[in-house]
């Protein structure tokens, strides 16, 4: 969004790939006919979260206006990311293939998604209707990419491009739901709507999508479970085997970094449309939104060229300096359109440069046996937990603040001190990695796997 490090469904992060085997796969290619039926299955995936997730907050502060409930209802998502491993381990690893459980997710969630879109009157239960979604909706992160996987020859070469179709598609529903091209222009594609992300339309457009892509994913590949007949580990699925890695003291400052940067992190995507809206461009604020994707694209293929030449530590550093500096922009000048737009598309340096890094330090750092494992442990730190707090943080804040964030003026008051404490939060925890992190990882076989970088 997508809008998690957990190998493979975080929804913005490409997930690392096995290199045995990758020479001899590079010689055959997979179907064009296979590559399209995928690349539309990733624009699909994305396509619906990126519809409805990022005006949800806009959405729900004018429904229910003083009462502090965005962060939580955000939350399900958090929660959601939490309970998918286990889904996806316990019932898609070892029973079903995974399109057919895609489908039926898929189905059932175009269901729950639309039942959200009625409710106006009560986020307790708007609540448990969209944590019954995202249980659906999480799992199927982590299923698009194992269909991915199992029906192309070479996953180093060919899954970045399929890959790529899902960002695409988070980008396409912005500018739909915004009916401009990313502010620049009108895009009337929805007849009888004026600001449709200020209305229940997103989520059911997202349910719609969700239905069509339910359908649709009968007619993927198949792919049969692989983990059928093997015995079942909580502790695998959670990522509780890669523990170890916690006495490797640098791991240990980037585990624990990567928790606390995540807790301004749901600042951002809980709070930015609500309050990029308000203040300077309303109805086509999907679509500006939509420029922290297109920077994200850019920056996804930098990264191996900026990870060489300035390697992990100043990677990560970098990117946490960053987000400090898009809170900072936001709360001190609110009402410069051009800063606002600047705020969002350093979204590339700000996700790539942390979590990309962060997915490519990890996978460098665990043993292959563990690799998997230390990833969903970093997820788990991080879209589950990390965010979780963040957006627990979130409403106790907006309660702190007494921010009204329904109306312009409300934000042009509460502006500067709402969002300074989330970057002063990302200024502090930038210099305790500064301070404390240590890569010792040097030589031979790590400047190896760095130069293998796609």
């Amino acid at each position: 969004m997508d809008p998690s490090m957990l190998e493979p469904s975080d929804p913005f992060v490409i997930p690392p790939s096995e290199k045995a085997g990758a020479t001899a796969a590079a010689a055959t290619k997979t179907p064009t006919g296979i590559i399209f039926r995928l690349s539309v299955m990733m624009f699909l995936q994305f396509f619906i979260w990126g519809s409805f997730f990022v005006p949800l907050g806009g959405y729900l502060g004018k429904i229910f206006a003083g009462q502090n409930v965005v962060g939580d209802i955000y939350s399900t998502n958090n929660w959601a990311a939490i309970i998918a491993p286990l889904f996806v381990g316990l019932i898609a690893d070892r029973f079903f293939n995974s399109e057919r459980v895609n489908a039926l997710l898929q189905i059932l969630g175009a269901g729950l998604l639309w039942k959200c879109s009625t409710i106006t009157d009560s986020p307790d239960r708007l609540f448990w209707w969209m944590l019954g979604y995202f249980v659906c909706y999480m799992p199927t992160l982590a299923l698009v990419n194992t269909i991915a996987f199992q029906n192309v020859a070479s996953a180093d070469n060919e899954f970045p491009k399929i890959r790529l179709w899902g960002t695409i598609g988070w980008i396409v529903a912005g500018l739909v739901v915004a009916q401009s091209v990313f502010g620049l222009f009108d895009l009337p594609v929805l007849p009888g709507y004026t600001d449709a992300g200020a209305t229940n339309f997103p989520m059911k457009l997202g349910a719609v999508a969700s239905l069509i892509y339910g359908l649709y994913s009968f007619t993927l590949p198949a792919t049969p479970p692989n983990g059928r007949g093997t015995p079942v580990s909580i502790a695998k699925m959670l990522g509780l085997d890669s523990l170890r890695l916690f006495l490797d003291p640098s791991f240990a400052v980037f585990a624990l970094c990567s928790f606390l940067i995540s807790v301004p992190l749901a600042f951002y995507y809980a709070m930015t449309y609500p309050f990029v809206e308000a203040v300077s461009f309303g109805k086509q604020t999907a679509g500006v939104m939509a420029l922290g994707q297109v920077s994200e694209l850019v920056f996804m293929a930098l990264v191996p060229f900026f990870f060489r030449k300035l390697g992990v530590k100043w990677m990560l550093l970098v990117g946490m300096l960053v987000w400090t500096l898009r809170y900072a922009v936001f709360g001190l000048a609110p009402s410069v359109p051009a800063m606002l737009v600047l705020g969002i598309v350093i979204h590339g340096i700000c996700y790539d440069f942390f979590f990309v890094t962060g997915q490519i330090y990890t996978d460098r750092k665990a043993p292959k046996e563990i690799r998997a494992s230390a990833q969903g442990l970093i997820s788990l730190l991080t879209y589950g937990a990390g965010m979780l707090v963040g957006n627990k943080v979130l409403d106790w804040w907006t309660a702190r603040t007494h921010l009204d964030a329904a109306t312009r003026q409300g934000w042009l008051t509460g502006a500067k001190e709402f969002w300074l404490m989330p970057a002063g939060v990302a200024l502090v925890v930038a210099v305790i990695f500064g301070l404390a992190f240590r890569d010792k990882a040097q030589g031979g076989k790590a400047a190896a796997r760095d130069a293998e970088l796609p």
